[in-house]
């Protein structure tokens, strides 16, 4: 897959997302990079720490975030997308569900449009993301975490063979999978490009805590679509939640992620703490002798 002018081989490796928030209310780094300067100095920092993409972010999207309109989140992003392009030789991915947001983002020069939304709240997203020809991530989510109709899929599910003793689960990863069918649907109906999907289970965004637990355990589930894979854990309720920890305390809890993301093929981790998670991805990668 290339992104901007770099290549990154995500059948064999796992790249880290560096999280750069320009955000006042960011659940966990909220008002910490809201200045370039600020923004500018952490980009940096994650760049020495090996981060290969830089993921930059100008809406909050913690529970009970309030929307902000396209124009301010316009203006919170490009400076910063602008300053980043021109001190570093790193791909720029814009975290945004809006189409005007991502348009504006592609000209300044950002390479991946981050989607929490999966290209289904705003009906122009996906256009844009093909107008441009450019990497997309295209996340799970749900208004609501209401699974209520997994009881009929469990039953289905076991039907299927689910022998490994995960059954419970069957019928929450049956209509994940689904919903994530309908996104890479949308994707292709507007003419985005195989090699430039990219799939998040969506943790944190419409499940319950056992949900996220779900997604993450399942994650061999989602390489049946044939797409490379992200996974986004950092620093979320569901470790401060297993882990009776602050959101600053959330680290050991991540980079264990991180270790079950390499064993289980995915191409990419998007997180704050750039350093500690591409140390577990090398120890990891050196114990499976990859």
């Amino acid at each position: 897959m290339k992104i901007g002018n770099h290549e990154f081989d995500t059948k064999n490796r796992t790249y880290v997302m560096g999280i750069l928030n320009v955000t006042p209310d960011s659940f966990s780094d909220g008002g910490r990079f809201d200045s370039v300067d600020r923004a500018l100095k952490q980009a940096e920092r994650m760049v020495s720490e090996g981060a290969d993409i830089i993921d930059i972010g100008g809406e909050s999207t913690r529970p009970g975030y309030t929307m902000i309109s396209d124009e301010e989140e316009i203006a919170r992003v490009l400076p910063v997308i602008e300053a980043v392009r021109s001190h570093f030789d790193i791909p720029i991915s814009l975290d945004t569900y809006k189409s005007g947001v991502a348009r504006a983002g592609l000209q300044a020069g950002a390479d991946l449009i981050n989607d929490i939304w999966g290209l289904k709240y705003d009906p122009a997203m996906a256009g844009v993301i093909a107008e441009y020809d450019v990497p997309c991530c295209l996340m799970h989510n749900r208004a609501r975490a209401d699974y209520a109709d997994t009881a009929t899929r469990d039953q289905a599910a076991d039907a299927d063979g689910w022998t490994d003793g995960n059954e419970k689960d069957a019928g929450f990863v049956t209509a994940w999978k689904e919903d994530l069918s309908e996104t890479v649907r949308l994707a292709k109906q507007a003419g985005i490009r195989d090699e430039h999907i990219i799939l998040d289970p969506g943790v944190g965004f419409g499940k319950t805590y056992e949900n996220n637990l779900q997604a993450i355990r399942h994650l061999d589930q989602l390489h049946t679509f044939g797409y490379p894979l992200l996974l986004g854990t950092s620093r979320k309720s569901v470790i401060g939640l297993t882990l009776d920890v602050p959101a600053d305390d959330r680290v050991v809890g991540t980079a264990v992620t991180t270790v079950f993301a390499v064993i289980h093929g995915c191409a990419f981790v998007r997180v704050h703490d750039v350093k500690e998670n591409v140390q577990a991805i090398r120890m990891t990668r050196a114990i499976l002798g990859l």
